[in-house]
């Protein structure tokens, strides 16, 4: 399953005290179904921003997201919320794990909030954790898991309802390089396997290039790389 993303003259701005700051300023995007691509650019640019908006997290100050037909602009608080759930998965650079719940239990929330339950959504998520070797750690806790174990977990939540698109804000930064190149690889392979379309906020340029396209995000606009 995969979707085309087009954004259309993106405005963000954020206010500081008595400063209006200027975040995005007419970004275009359009990523084609099933690609890969790698947004960098400075800290402070505006890159976590754009992920934020194209992911239904906030809402531009003006322009339109459309995603596989759906217009971001015209849903409702609610509708963008079922949305969020059903369409889009999410990787953050901190895992955001539920410390009281097992590997397991995590990757299996984005089902419990969509009303699923018994076997087969336990199956689905028994199945990630098999592909991306946490079988024998799934009943662990993530103050139980290293820095690269949790961050397989989060993958695995992230493509548990199989979302046509998924967004990772710097999903190695917290990582030792050895581990983050792991944990891009099983991104990658997902990714591939599944056919989704995907964007990757990163500061690392060997992971960027790596991917299928490359996008810098300066003064607020995105450009080819």
């Amino acid at each position: 399953m995969t979707v085309s993303v087009v954004a259309r003259d993106l405005f963000k701005a954020y206010r500081d005290g008595e400063r209006r700051i200027e975040v995005l300023r007419g970004v275009d995007l359009i990523v084609e179904p099933g690609d890969l691509v790698a947004v960098v650019g400075q800290s402070g640019t505006g890159k976590s921003t754009l992920l934020h908006l194209l992911g239904a997290l906030d809402r531009p100050d003006s322009g339109s997201i459309v995603i596989g037909g759906a217009d971001l602009s015209v849903m409702k608080a609610e509708e963008l919320a079922t949305f969020r759930n059903q369409a889009i998965g999410f990787v953050f650079q901190f895992q955001e794990l539920l410390a009281d719940f097992t590997a397991l239990e995590n990757v299996m929330i984005p089902g419990r909030i969509a009303g699923l339950s018994g076997q087969t959504l336990q199956s689905k998520a028994e199945q990630l954790l098999l592909e991306v070797g946490l079988t024998d750690r799934s009943d662990h806790f993530p103050s139980q898991l290293s820095g690269g174990e949790q961050q397989r977990v989060a993958l695995c939540r992230a493509l548990l309802l199989e979302p046509p698109l998924l967004l990772a804000d710097e999903p190695t930064g917290n990582l030792d390089p050895e581990i983050g190149e792991q944990v891009f690889e099983l991104l990658v392979s997902l990714q591939k396997r599944r056919g989704t379309t995907a964007l990757v906020v990163t500061h690392n340029q060997d992971i960027a290039r790596r991917c299928g396209r490359v996008l810098t995000l300066h003064k607020g606009v995105l450009h080819e790389s």
